[in-house]
């Protein structure tokens, strides 16, 4: 007679077997997809070292020496560290603003009866359906001929701080929370703001991880609104003196991959080390 523990066994190598025939077939049907994901990346880095003259040679040249030629030609001409400079702050000061008001605003929405909630959050949700091109003219009259704001970083935070997909995201995040937590919390005196820091933020931690990552890069790749808003050189952005590079006779292409790579490398860099949290915080809200 067959023992209980020998079925089991019996059972589990079916299992065992199909999931790991599945895993390399799904291995082998992704890394192709991979690699012609990071081809572009890969001719970004080479060109990145190359002169003009070599990048649209027939063949596919080795990677030469003149990348540091290619960042000096590139600060030269553009100030493009300057405006490196300028993205890196703006895009930690929006982040960070940006996060803790999306983050009040999901908690609110979250754990909060109040009244004209259902009327607010249908609002919110209708304005993840404007398009930008609707609202970038209207903003940038409010912000530039009426507030006199241009080349200021405040015309670059402030009109895109409030987030509404953020927002709906730490919703959802806040959602998940044990109410008896906080109901204790508030038993022993804690008040809602020292409930909200001490306690639900620390909670959702890889969720203010992926949120962050998804606004930085937001901030990082805008290009219309600091093309519109910042109109002299000390106040571009890094896409925005890149753009300037390219004139109507003349592109320096092995100066705009030079540029690009330094601004893709930090980006790569940050997820590589918060990819954990980023994966987590994506898939917190999927299973109830």
């Amino acid at each position: 007679m067959t023992t209980l523990p020998e079925m089991r066994t019996t059972f589990a190598r079916p299992a065992g077997g199909s999931g790991r025939w599945g895993s390399i077939l799904l291995t082998a049907v992704m890394t192709p997809l991979a690699l012609l994901w990071l081809a572009p990346l890969a001719l970004m880095l080479l060109f990145a070292t190359l002169p003009d003259s070599s990048i649209f040679s027939p063949t596919l040249p080795a990677p030469g020496t003149h990348f540091f030629a290619n960042v000096a030609a590139l600060a030269g001409s553009a100030n493009f560290l300057r405006a490196l400079g300028n993205s890196v702050m703006i895009g930690l000061i929006y982040t960070v603003l940006s996060v803790l008001l999306t983050s009040m605003a999901g908690y609110a929405f979250a754990r909060f009866e109040f009244v004209g909630k259902n009327v607010l959050f249908s609002l919110l949700v209708a304005t993840l359906t404007v398009p930008y091109a609707v609202v970038v003219i209207p903003q940038y009259i409010l912000i530039a001929r009426e507030l006199g704001l241009s080349n200021t970083w405040v015309a670059l935070i402030v009109p895109p701080l409030f987030n509404s997909l953020g927002v709906l995201f730490m919703r959802q995040s806040f959602g998940g929370l044990p109410q008896e937590l906080l109901d204790a919390a508030r038993v022993d005196g804690a008040g809602e703001w020292r409930i909200f820091f001490t306690i639900a933020m620390p909670l959702v931690r890889p969720a203010i991880a992926a949120l962050s990552i998804i606004l930085f890069l937001a901030s990082w790749n805008s290009y219309l609104w600091p093309l519109l808003v910042g109109t002299t050189p000390g106040a571009r952005t890094a896409p925005v003196a890149l753009g300037s590079l390219i004139g109507l006779n003349v592109v320096p292409w092995g100066a705009l991959m030079a540029g690009a790579t330094l601004m893709t490398l930090p980006m790569v860099v940050v997820f590589v080390f918060l990819q954990r949290y980023f994966v987590a915080g994506i898939t917190a809200g999927a299973v109830k």
